[in-house]
Order: C-alpha cells, then structure tokens, then sequence
C-alpha cells in the first residue's frame, strides 16, 4: 500500500471517529487527494497557508469550479489540518471564501407538482409525495425507519438530519394508507432477512454498541429497504440497505419530462415548493423553520421572494 493510501486510510478513520455522513467522508478524502496530488504528492505537513490558496486558486481560475465547490474544498482542508494532522496554521483562518451568488429559488407550482406526481408510482411517487408533504430532504426521507412514523399522532421523527440533529414534521393524512401498504412490503423483506439469518440494518454507532441485535428488530427497519443485499462500505457487511437516492432521482427526472416541465428543478425542489406553500398558506416562518431543520431564520426569507403576492409580496396601494 502507498504512502498516500495509508494517510488517506488514516483521514477516513477520523470522519468515521467524528461521526461524518459517508458522503461528506468521500467527498472530503477524494479532495484531499486532489491537494496532495496538485502539490506533487508532497506531505500535507510540509504545505502550508500559501499551498491551500494556490490550490483554491487553481480550482476557480484553472477549473472554473462553482463558489459552492470551492467552498466544499476548504472545509475539506480545513478538517485536513485541523482534525486529521492536529496542525495549528494560524492564518488558516483568513483564507477567503468564495462568495456564493444570490440565487432564487426554483419552485413548483401546485398544478406543476400534481402533474409531475402524476407521472410518478412506487417508490419513487411515494417518497417524492414525502418530500412535497412534509419537506423533508431526500436522503432523511430514504433513511426512515418503522418507528420513525407515527401513525396515531399524524408525526414523522426525522433522525441525524443535517447537523446531525432529531426533529419532528408532519404526516400527510393522504399518505396514511400508501405508507401503510409500503410496511406490509418492508415487513415481508424483514422476515425474509430473518429467516437466512442476515445481518440486521445499520444503526447509530452507539445503539449497536450497547445492543448489538438491535438492527435485527423491526422497529429499526427501513420503510424504504433496497430488493437486494448489498455490501456496507464501511463495515464491509453484507446487509440491507435502504434504497439509493438515484432511483428516486431519475424517477423525478422521467416524470418532468413526460409532464413538460421545463423548470430545472430536482427532488430538492419538493421541499422548496413544500416551504413556499406553507408560506402562501399564512404559517408563521419560525414554526416553517422547525419543521425544514434550519438554524436560522434568514434562510427561510428567501422563500418570501418568489411568493405569488408581487414583488416582494407587497401588494401595491392602486390595487387596495
């Protein structure tokens, strides 16, 4: 094994130990390649302040990345230096920023999501009905377990959602019967599971820890489970999975282009267009900003931009 994969195997282990979501660990592992790579395969505590601008440099004039990239590439050097080397760069904190334009928001209109959801069935018409419904993101919608769903409360438990932080949101009543026969076809791959003595589900690290059949019980199964066994990337156990963003995401592509949407929109725009109309409907921003999970309220202003209420949703006084 290289030099370079083992310090690689080494930055991996410290996502793992900080508790990162898979992707942001690759994300971050593949970046850092990238730096070590761009600077000649030198060690990361021989460079410096002055190697992290060129490269950031290099990303935005050479690779004409967007600001978002390269931001996404300073945290990853950031948590290079800070967590994996424990090297102290006392200007590591002045490097700049790319700042990030100002965009608006792409969102759907009712009779946009009708037509799109009309397109759409099994799986991916269910979860995209989630994300218009009660705004929650791809990934966190993917990732419900059994227990997760309240059936008798009308809640949705939405676990280590970004920041890695619980919150609650609410269940659709016209979802009460679809979400009810998908856990009759989950239930079915649990006892399937059970039966060949498979390895249950993942869990928090923690839980599996201090009870380790816990992955076992169907409370922790997955609503959305994969048809297949797949192997863990990280554990390298062969186990069930909970079915991949793509399937979804192409989904929602083939239903836009049978419904002629032209708007460039994604899965993400569901919950756009959940914000908005909750917005349109009179809901007060704090209460729309505990059910999205943001921290702060400035993120939810945006949405008061593309109301249908005129231009800044004032209404002008020859009209009143």
């Amino acid at each position: 094994m290289s030099t370079i994969s083992k310090f690689l195997d080494e930055c991996r282990a410290v996502a793992r130990l900080r508790h990162l979501a898979y992707s942001t660990e690759q994300s971050y592992v593949a970046t850092i390649k990238r730096f070590i790579c761009f600077h000649e395969r030198q060690h990361p505590s021989k460079l410096g302040v002055e190697e992290i601008r060129a490269y950031l440099t290099y990303l935005a004039v050479e690779g004409n990345v967007a600001a978002s990239t390269q931001n996404a590439a300073l945290a990853a050097l950031l948590f290079l230096y800070r967590d994996v080397l424990k090297v102290e760069l006392p200007q590591i904190q002045d490097v700049e920023r790319a700042r990030r334009p100002k965009r608006l928001p792409t969102v759907f209109t009712s009779e946009e999501v009708n037509l799109i959801l009309g397109q759409m069935e099994g799986t991916p018409w269910l979860v995209c009905s989630l994300l218009y419904g009660t705004g929650m993101r791809l990934n966190e919608a993917l990732r419900l377990r059994v227990n997760d769903i309240d059936f008798t409360k009308r809640e949705i438990l939405v676990r280590e959602a970004k920041g890695d932080k619980d919150r609650r949101t609410m269940l659709p009543l016209r979802l009460v019967e679809s979400l009810q026969e998908q856990l009759i076809k989950s239930q079915a791959l649990w006892e399937a599971d059970r039966s060949t003595a498979t390895m249950g589900v993942e869990v928090p690290h923690a839980l599996e820890r201090k009870y380790p059949k816990i992955g076992e019980q169907w409370g922790w199964h997955w609503v959305f489970p994969m048809a297949k066994l797949s192997v863990d990337p990280r554990s390298r156990i062969t186990r069930r999975h909970h079915t991949m963003e793509d399937v979804v995401q192409r989904g929602m592509r083939a239903a836009m282009q049978r419904a002629n949407i032209t708007k460039h929109g994604s899965c993400h725009t569901l919950r756009y267009s959940f914000t908005t109309r909750l917005l349109e409907a009179g809901y007060d921003i704090r209460t729309v900003q505990e059910l999205l999970g943001h921290n702060d309220v400035k993120t939810i202003m945006i949405y008061t931009h593309v109301l249908n209420r005129g231009a800044q949703g004032v209404r002008s006084p020859l009209d009143q």
